[in-house]
């Protein structure tokens, strides 16, 4: 049995004609014709409005890889590997447990460096290729 809501949704899709439905400020209904003069008499946005919008699907820039950047994730990441290191080795001596956590730590940091590489590459791909599409 749908809900209150999904049926509302339903209903609301069944009532139109038309693909889109528009509603003004104060809720109330447009009709395809009367959205188009409402957004003719609206006047252009700003170009800085427009700017402050991202322009890819996650909502933020990925910026490209950096020692620092991956230094600083480490910094945050090591307590923790080091609480997990504690936790599940029991049998070794807290010097051990550290020497074992800077292990950890030293596969992590370059690894992370070449994730970060990766995320970064793949979305210059992305934004090359979403420029291309709307090119042509």
């Amino acid at each position: 049995m749908p809900s209150k809501k999904q049926q509302r949704r339903r209903q609301k899709l069944k009532r139109h004609e038309y693909e889109e439905v528009y509603v003004d400020e104060t809720g109330r209904e447009l009709g395809p014709e009367e959205a188009e003069e409402l957004v003719a008499a609206r006047p252009a946005t700003n170009a800085r409005a427009a700017k402050a919008q991202p322009t890819h699907r996650g909502g933020r820039a990925i910026e490209p890889p950096s020692w620092r950047k991956t230094g600083r994730k480490s910094l945050l990441i090591l307590p923790l590997m080091l609480a997990v290191v504690f936790v599940l080795s029991p049998e070794l001596t807290t010097a051990g447990k550290v020497a074992r956590g800077l292990t950890l730590m030293l596969f992590f940091v370059p690894f992370s460096y070449f994730m970060d590489g990766m995320l970064w590459r793949m979305a210059q791909k992305r934004v090359a290729r979403d420029a291309e599409t709307k090119k042509g």
